[in-house]
């Protein structure tokens, strides 16, 4: 939240409103990107950056995480429009932003910080695959394909597209020029980055579009009063259907981990009070239930513009508060601006956005030091682009349950013989069905014609599964002439 000190100190107001200017730049494209890649009118990304600079901004959580429409979204919410319809959108937003305040206000928001941070890394990595296979395709104004599967066997067709037809290499060119602008632009002098590398691309696409006399395809604008259609009673009927209830828990789920996973990553970028998750976890759920009543796209908190809000000197609130005002005015006063932006260069947007989405830097290192947690991020991403952003979730979590079980329930079977033939077999450790193959495999060895008694005092754990195996197992395994398997608990 903003407070009145900060407000009566004309250098901090000086230099967040300079902060908020740069993000608001940053921000534009992006906005309008990711809503066009949504399947969604343009404005609509447009609302759902005013209310996360307005709205979200002003409530308590994070002082300088920005939040509006993100990548990381773009792949579910196209599923949803796709399989629902744009009206059924509103609804979906609404109910998971009222879940995300139930969750903070329950207190669960730091409970996200215990997901598996591989599962995390391969969603995101996952729908940065998908986001770049379908840009691909929008950089040259030619239609996707439905399946991530489908188009990935289609590129080899779209590269003989691209060759062969003049309409689609110009698109292509203005699209890959505007990602060679973005990877150039860090390499540039200070005085020439102090204008933010999306917009830069954006605007030099644009130009050159313009000059050349090209006829690239364009966003649809209509201004933000004609995009935006407050949902009705029968779209919030739909929320009665098993798979849009789906939906709605796969978008609360992951726009409260990448949000919350964002402030963790910004927090280490500043010496300013730290986020409080469960607050910030209300703010994401009061601003998307309020862009569900407008029939807005969800939010998240975006990495690229809360990083670009401290890098520009920001220290509170009222930077990313700031910019949601300029989104405002900029939709209300010059939407016709936006509808000169080549399609194709959005598209190059996202692509390297979706790349960065993908730790192709970090996947080496982890494959070397910590080879399960590199393989539960291939699975989770490869998932993702095979079956879909639930689904691939799902499986990433359950794989990480599974490893995190497999790790702990080590167990020590040792054995000794006493005076007499007495065989004494010790278990230690945590005994779980996971191992229970393998302690099994080792009884089976022992001999048959000798008292054995199996302790089990030394365990801080047998579950029910093993309990049952090691109690058939006794009384199975010694011949009938020598004296049954003993056990001591």
């Amino acid at each position: 939240m903003i407070s009145v000190k900060d407000l009566k100190n004309p250098h901090v107001v000086r230099r967040d409103l300079l902060a908020s200017l740069v993000v608001f730049l940053v921000a534009l494209p992006l906005c309008v990107g990711v809503a066009v890649a949504s399947g969604v009118p343009a404005e609509l990304g447009l609302v759902t950056g005013i209310v996360g600079g307005l709205v979200v901004g002003m409530l308590p959580g994070s002082k300088l995480q920005v939040s509006g429409p993100a990548a990381g979204l773009t792949v579910l919410v196209y599923e949803a429009v796709t399989e629902f319809g744009l009206a059924t959108l509103g609804p979906i937003v609404l109910a998971a932003g009222l879940l995300q305040v139930v969750l903070g206000v329950a207190r669960f928001g730091r409970w996200f910080r215990a997901i598996s941070v591989s599962v995390v890394q391969g969603m995101l990595a996952g729908i940065g695959l998908v986001i770049v296979l379908g840009q691909l395709y929008a950089m040259a104004d030619t239609e996707q394909p439905g399946t991530a599967l489908a188009k990935l066997a289609g590129l080899p067709g779209l590269a003989a597209e691209i060759v062969t037809d003049n309409e689609a290499m110009t698109a292509f060119g203005l699209g890959a020029g505007t990602v060679a602008v973005l990877l150039i632009w860090p390499k540039l002098p200070a005085r020439v980055r102090l204008v933010p590398a999306p917009l830069a691309a954006v605007g030099l696409a644009t130009a050159v579009a313009a000059l050349a006399g090209l006829r690239p395809l364009v966003a649809d604008v209509n201004g933000l009063l004609h995009a935006t259609d407050l949902p009705g009673a029968a779209e919030f009927g739909n929320l009665a259907n098993v798979a849009v209830i789906g939906t709605v828990l796969a978008f609360a789920l992951i726009a409260s981990a990448e949000s919350l996973f964002s402030a963790a990553a910004i927090d280490r970028m500043h010496d300013g009070p730290r986020t409080n998750y469960d607050k910030e976890l209300v703010a994401q759920g009061v601003g998307n239930t309020i862009c569900g009543a407008l029939g807005a796209l969800p939010m998240t908190a975006v990495i690229v513009r809360s990083a670009a809000n401290v890098q520009a000197g920001a220290t509170t609130a009222l930077s990313r508060v700031a910019h949601g005002l300029w989104l405002l005015l900029f939709a209300a006063l010059l939407p016709a601006a936006i509808g000169i932006i080549p399609l194709a260069s959005l598209a190059g947007i996202l692509v390297h956005a979706g790349c960065k989405l993908v730790p192709f830097k970090e996947f080496g290192p982890l494959w070397r030091e910590h080879r399960g947690e590199a393989v539960l991020l291939a699975v989770t991403a490869l998932a993702i682009v095979v079956t879909n952003l639930f689904e691939g979730v799902v499986l990433g979590l359950l794989l990480a349950v599974v490893k995190s079980a497999w790790e702990t329930s080590h167990v020590q079977l040792s054995t000794r013989e006493l005076t007499g033939g007495r065989v004494v077999v010790t278990l230690t450790g945590n005994a779980t069905f996971l191992r229970l193959p393998r302690i099994l495999e080792q009884l089976e060895k022992l001999p048959q014609d000798q008292p054995i008694e199996l302790d089990l005092s030394g365990l801080r754990h047998l579950d029910h599964a093993c309990r049952v195996a090691l109690e058939n197992w006794a009384r199975r395994h010694n011949d009938a002439e020598t004296d049954p398997v003993t056990i001591r608990r």
